[in-house]
């Protein structure tokens, strides 16, 4: 990287897509873990003489859920173990973590063993989620972070296409029940290239500074900065941070004024508020939404192909968005349109007879659901996730609400066959009862971001949560900043 110090402008941005690309190998394997259940659990509900696991709606729900309650414990634990030993280390520990799970799910003898082994990959899952967005957000500049972090959850919805692609290609090919193992250990594949890819990323910068090696910052940053002035700005900042940081080592210190535990819980709010989409019920358990309308077991699985390559392009068409039209509109905007085909689903399952037409009505409505819950909400989450918290407690409070974040997608993923099973439709009613609430929270409680540094976010939050007085509040954003709320 030290070899960038006096590359142009151009080619450091390419330098930081390129350290994007790799870090996200994480993304991607978080990605095809959580979307591969979706096409292996037709065939390990089989009994097990069938080469199944003879798994029953309670066994399903808890194979699904096992990895993201893993995920809840990776998230916390990743946090504050990469703000002690780096998040490369943590980064390259995650890897070997991923190609753990993904051997020992596919070899998986019960489904008790297959429950432990998914808890431990879902460590790694989110450890993945917590660390790969801040890691990149803190290489990134103001103008490039919302797009290259979106590359994070870009990544995310790639490694899920790829799960839903090569889970319909190895049912379609090979008429084996037990083909489903094979299906869990491709995620070798993107855990593998974590590793290697580990190898061609620098430190963060941030981390650097933490640690008093302000010099090797300097260099990293110079060859991501456009112009040494920049560079300079940047590790000032910095290291005033820091300094402040080295008093608030504890993690009650690091929470200790109130304006901090309000951002907390307005992070934590954000997680709910993704999963009270139902979301993960759409991306986990589609076959078995679209089986209860009569389809067959292997069309439903290409039909959910759909739901993979919908999100990979609505994530990239968010991904140019969101430097354009900011994050705070754009969350507006995708919570509309998912109570509304929430609607829509709940009439299509409830009120109408089981049909083809059934069956094609309530896979458009998945689909226009996800397209806007990957354009403009998904995309948003992982952004602000990355963004909203101080420097000197982003490690923890990223990992307590990224922690949290996983608890409630594990209820859900629990939760949502044993509803569908008792409910039908009902269940899409209840998520949109939920949704509108989570639009009156993002309208009174999620500023604008857009533009700014992450040390101009850390005061622009301060005066939001701190009470500051107006003069205080103004002098605390450089007059230039555009902010909405």
């Amino acid at each position: 990287m030290h070899r960038g110090d006096h590359a142009l402008p151009s080619q450091k941005s390419k330098i930081l897509w390129r350290v994007a690309a790799i870090a996200t190998m994480g993304s991607l394997a978080f990605g095809y873990d959580t979307g591969v259940i979706s096409g292996a659990l037709p065939f390990m509900t089989l009994d097990p003489g069938q080469g199944g696991l003879g798994l029953t709606p309670v066994t399903e729900g808890a194979v699904a859920s096992s990895l993201i309650f893993g995920g809840a414990v990776g998230a916390f634990a990743a946090g504050q173990l990469a703000d002690r030993y780096g998040r490369l280390l943590v980064l390259k520990l995650l890897a070997l973590l991923f190609a753990f799970g993904a051997i020992g799910s596919a070899l998986a003898p019960s489904i008790w063993a297959m429950v432990m082994i998914r808890f431990a990959l879902g460590i790694a899952v989110g450890g993945a989620s917590s660390i790969v967005p801040v890691f990149i957000a803190e290489l990134a500049g103001p103008k490039h972070r919302g797009r290259l972090v979106c590359q994070s959850e870009l990544m995310i919805v790639s490694g899920q296409c790829l799960a839903y692609v090569s889970s319909a290609l190895l049912a379609h090919l090979f008429e084996n029940p037990a083909i489903w193992r094979y299906m869990l250990a491709i995620a070798l594949i993107p855990a593998a290239l974590l590793y290697m890819g580990t190898n061609f990323v620098p430190t963060s910068p941030r981390w650097l500074v933490a640690k008093g090696r302000v010099d090797e910052a300097r260099k990293v940053l110079l060859g991501l900065r456009d112009t040494e002035k920049e560079t300079d700005e940047e590790v000032r900042e910095i290291v005033e941070q820091c300094s402040f940081e080295r008093t608030h080592t504890s993690l009650v210190s690091k929470l200790s004024e109130p304006w901090l535990m309000k951002l907390l819980l307005v992070g934590i709010g954000l997680g709910f508020v993704i999963q009270a989409t139902g979301v993960n019920a759409f991306m986990y358990y589609t076959p078995s939404i679209l089986k209860s309308t009569g389809m067959g077991t292997s069309a439903a699985l290409v039909a959910t192909i759909g739901n993979g390559v919908i999100s990979v392009i609505a994530c990239m068409i968010g991904m140019w968005a969101i430097s354009r039209m900011g994050r705070r509109p754009m969350l507006l905007l995708g919570l509309a349109v998912v109570v509304l085909t929430q609607i829509f689903l709940g009439i299509v399952i409830n009120f109408m007879p089981s049909s083809l037409t059934q069956s094609y009505l309530a896979l458009s409505g998945i689909l226009v659901f996800l397209f806007f819950m990957q354009m403009c909400i998904g995309p948003v989450y992982w952004v602000l996730m990355s963004e909203i918290f101080p420097t000197h407690a982003r490690g923890v409070m990223n990992g307590i609400a990224v922690g949290l974040f996983w608890i409630f997608n594990a209820i859900v993923a629990f939760a949502f066959p044993i509803a569908l099973s008792y409910f039908g439709g009902m269940t899409f009613f209840l998520f949109a009862v939920v949704n509108v609430f989570s639009i009156i929270f993002c309208l009174r409680c999620i500023p604008e971001t857009k533009g700014l540094s992450l040390e101009e976010i850390e005061r622009l939050m301060e005066r939001r949560f701190g009470g500051k007085s107006d003069a205080l509040q103004e002098a605390d954003v450089k007059p230039n900043a555009s902010i909405s709320w």
